[in-house]
């Protein structure tokens, strides 16, 4: 399906490189933005700007799926760009917009969801015989399991949540002793 108009889910930076390259491309684009971002610049590059959620919710309506799909169906959107962080990792997103008939530019959903896992992200890699690093081959529930892996696989290692993103709490670890720091540790949050 070719794209005729292209709303940006996001704000900022983002969307106006988002747009910026829709412009090249000679595809109209809808900006949306809360109250907050009113005066936010992404609003004024787009052809078109709409106001989404309540006066007091700053960040809230950019993770409003329904609410997204709306202004895109009310005002001739047939794409939907995400950008990055808010929904761009979002399969809910990227699902509702193949129900709605709406391009979802990025991954379809079942890709979102086998990579969206590093386990299962591995075990993709695996089938499609893409070369890795050597890792656990045990899941890590205790320290135990952790220190035999690490030993097996030899140091330095690096230890990583299963799920999250961006590379946030990815730890070198050189020694069981940082293991077990590092294992027994939260991940950490931005």
């Amino acid at each position: 399906m070719n794209i005729t108009k292209l709303l940006v889910a996001n704000r900022g930076e983002i969307a106006i490189r988002v747009m910026r390259a829709a412009t090249e491309l000679n595809i109209p684009t809808v900006a949306v933005y809360t109250y907050e971002d009113r005066y936010s610049l992404h609003r004024y590059k787009a052809d078109e700007a709409y106001q989404i959620g309540r006066d007091d919710e700053p960040l809230k309506p950019y993770l409003d799926i329904e609410g997204l799909l709306r202004v895109a169906k009310e005002n001739g959107a047939n794409a939907i760009h995400p950008g990055y962080g808010f929904l761009s990792e979002n399969a809910t997103l990227s699902r509702r917009c193949a129900e709605e008939g709406i391009v979802f530019v990025g991954p379809r959903p079942e890709v979102m969801e086998a990579l969206g896992d590093k386990v299962r992200a591995k075990e993709v890699a695996q089938r499609c015989q893409v070369p890795q690093i050597e890792s656990s081959e045990a899941d890590l529930v205790d320290f135990e399991t952790a220190k035999t892996e690490a030993n097996r696989i030899g140091y330095p290692v690096m230890l990583k949540a299963a799920s999250g993103g961006g590379g946030r709490g990815m730890r070198i670890i050189r020694d069981d002793e940082e293991l077990e720091k590092g294992f027994l540790r939260p991940a950490t949050r931005p």
